[in-house]
C-alpha cells in the first residue's frame, strides 16, 4: 500500500497559498486545505475556531503537532484533524514557519511534499491591500520574518519551488499534483 500523501505550502503573507490551494482543488477534488484549529480572533475561514481549553486538552493528551502564534491568535496543527483530513483525500497544509515543516513532517507519518510559494514584499503588500485586508503592516512584519526564517534555515530542502509572480495558480496546481504523481510511482516501484 502506498503511503498517504500530503502537501505542505510554504510561504510569506498574500505568496498565494489559498490561491494554489483552490487551483489544486479545481484540478482534482482530492486535495483539501487543511483546517488547522485557530484559538483567537478575526478571519474564521478556513479555519476550525477552537477555544483555549479544547487547546489544553489537546496539547495534554500529545495531540498537538504543532502551534504557532501570530497576529495575536493560536492555530495548531492536531492530530485528530490531520487524521480526518487525510481519511477525506489529501490535505494541502499552510504553514509560514520552517519549524512547523519540520515539526509535521517529523511528527505525523506521511509522505509530505513540501512546496515553497514565493513572492517579493512589495507583493505582498500590494495584495494585502487588493484583498482589504486591514492589518497589511502585520503581515508585512510576517513576510520580514518570513525572509529570517529561511534565511535562518538554509539547509531546509524544497521538493518544489514556485516564484507566484511568474506562474499562474493553474501551473503551480499542475506542478504539484505531477510532483505527487511521480512521488507515488516512484514509491512503488
Amino acid at each position: 500500500m502506498t503511503e498517504k500523501q500530503g502537501v505542505i505550502l510554504y510561504g510569506p503573507p498574500a505568496s498565494g497559498k489559498d490561491t494554489v490551494t483552490t487551483a489544486l482543488s479545481e484540478l482534482d477534488s482530492k486535495y483539501a486545505q487543511f483546517a488547522r484549529l485557530k484559538v483567537g480572533t478575526g478571519k474564521s475561514a478556513g479555519y476550525r475556531m477552537g477555544t483555549a481549553e479544547h487547546l489544553e486538552e489537546l496539547e495534554a493528551a500529545g495531540h498537538v503537532v504543532y502551534a504557532n502564534a501570530r497576529y495575536g491568535n493560536t492555530y495548531a496543527i492536531d492530530r485528530p484533524g490531520v487524521d480526518a483530513a487525510f481519511a477525506a483525500g489529501v490535505p494541502v497544509v499552510h504553514l509560514g514557519q520552517i519549524d512547523g515543516i519540520r515539526a509535521l513532517v517529523d511528527g505525523y507519518r506521511a509522505d509530505w511534499s513540501v512546496v515553497l510559494l514565493w513572492c517579493p514584499r512589495e507583493v505582498t503588500e500590494k495584495r494585502s491591500a487588493e484583498r482589504g485586508d486591514r492589518d497589511t503592516a502585520a503581515r508585512l512584519a510576517a513576510w520580514d520574518a518570513t525572509r529570517e526564517d529561511l534565511d535562518a534555515h538554509l539547509d531546509m530542502v524544497w521538493d518544489l519551488t514556485v516564484d507566484t509572480t511568474a506562474s499562474a495558480p493553474q501551473d503551480a496546481a499542475h506542478l504539484i499534483d505531477q510532483l505527487l504523481a511521480q512521488r507515488a510511482a516512484a514509491a512503488t516501484a
